[in-house]
């Protein structure tokens, strides 16, 4: 069952408290954005769940079958390009979020092991996630008694 992630902030600066079951992390903004840099930003973050989902989707696929992948890179970056620019995108007007992807295999694959991974890679669930349709609830709560201590990003 997936965990709740939980993220508190404090009464000042940018720094965020991430929780994840007993996972602990921060996020930030970097210093030319107000912030202290004390974590990746939530771009970043964004980021490095779709990589780590696209690595591990293709690993479990590569065991399945016995391939001989021995490692891999996935390198992500993100921008903001205006549509028009864009020739496989439906919309034409103002700006599209995009995220490149670079991926490398290390191994004695074949080429038509190399394609399928590529497939797989594209078919993550994360992936799917994000070139689909999502609803985001938001909602208020009961005010919070106090917030949990602040890791020190400083």
């Amino acid at each position: 069952m997936p965990r709740s992630v939980v993220v508190s902030a404090g009464s000042s600066g940018y720094v965020q408290n991430i929780s994840i079951g007993p996972h602990l992390l921060l996020a930030d903004e970097p210093s030319d954005s107000g912030g202290n840099d004390g974590g990746p930003n939530p771009y970043e973050l964004l980021l490095a769940a779709l990589g780590a989902c696209t690595s591990i989707t293709v690993r479990m696929y590569a065991e399945r079958r016995l391939w001989p992948l021995q490692g891999m890179q996935v390198r992500l970056t993100f921008s903001r390009i205006h549509a028009a620019d864009c020739a496989e995108c439906d919309t034409k007007k103002g700006m599209v979020n995009r995220i490149d992807i670079e991926i490398s295999f290390q191994g004695d694959l074949s080429e038509n092991q190399r394609e399928r991974l590529m497939e797989i890679a594209n078919n993550c669930p994360v992936h799917r996630t994000l070139a689909s349709e999502t609803q985001i609830q938001t909602r208020l709560t009961e005010t919070i008694a106090s917030l949990p201590a602040e890791a020190s990003a400083e």
